[in-house]
């Protein structure tokens, strides 16, 4: 059995917190030392590791915190952030080891790297690439954190920024597509966990690389192998792809 180590729970009463708790309650190896919301005043020196399901701004308050203290480290789930909000995150993360990422889903960490590999294969002036993503109705943000890590991913496979790739919103006559830009379409319905679509189209194909999440629970146990992974790491900032092994960290 691996060593016993404590984690706090940023955001306990939420939907992902809630679900973060069963996953640490179930476990022998780990003790929830902090169950907290915004606003409180924890005592986090208990903790090796707080996982954090808030808001940008809670999170980045959070970091924060923990880096005048030098720890705890921190898995952070939320979405949204500015860019401000990114630059003053990773200048926390010089002082406290950080995993921030908008999906920690495995199913969804190998599918970025699909997609990534298929816009590096498909020619930009043959193939649009659209990212579709469906969401609960209470989610506040758009795209969502996955969508924009996709959309990444594809911009990467084609040697470039998304901030130069990606279209804005189609909406009244905008006129023909532009070739080589990477779409965005967002839907917000019911209880739905999270549905994630990448499209290539070419003239005479069409190629779909999707994902669909059928439990909570598996983001809450992707964030909990998180908080195992990085309550040893050196101070810095580190996404899934870290934790899962696919780059050197």
């Amino acid at each position: 059995m691996s060593a016993l180590f404590h984690v706090g729970i940023s955001g306990a009463r939420g939907r992902m917190g809630r679900a973060v708790s069963q996953v640490l309650d179930a476990r022998e190896d780990v003790v929830v030392a902090a169950r907290f919301d915004w606003g409180d005043q924890p005592n986090l020196s208990m903790c090796d590791v707080v996982i954090d399901f808030t808001t940008a701004e809670a999170s980045l308050a959070l970091a924060q915190a923990c880096a005048e203290t030098g720890g705890p480290a921190l898995v952070i789930g939320s979405t949204g952030f500015t860019p401000e909000q990114e630059a003053a995150l990773a200048v926390a993360a010089e002082r406290v080891a950080v995993v921030r990422s908008g999906n920690f889903s495995l199913g969804v960490n190998i599918l970025i790297g699909l997609v990534e590999h298929a816009a590096l294969r498909l020619d930009a002036r043959d193939w649009d690439i659209e990212v579709l993503e469906t969401h609960h109705r209470r989610k506040i943000d758009a795209p969502s954190g996955t969508a924009l890590m996709l959309g990444e991913a594809a911009a990467n496979g084609r040697g470039a920024d998304l901030a130069d790739l990606q279209s804005p919103p189609y909406d009244g006559i905008t006129g023909e597509r532009e070739p080589g830009k990477i779409g965005f379409a967002v839907s917000r319905a019911g209880g739905v966990i999270g549905e994630h679509t990448v499209t290539f189209a070419a003239e005479d194909e069409i190629l779909r690389l999707s994902h669909t999440a059928l439990d909570r629970s598996l983001f809450a146990k992707g964030a909990v192998a998180a908080a195992a992974w990085v309550r040893q790491r050196r101070p810095g900032l580190y996404d899934m792809q870290d934790v899962l092994g696919f780059r050197q960290a």
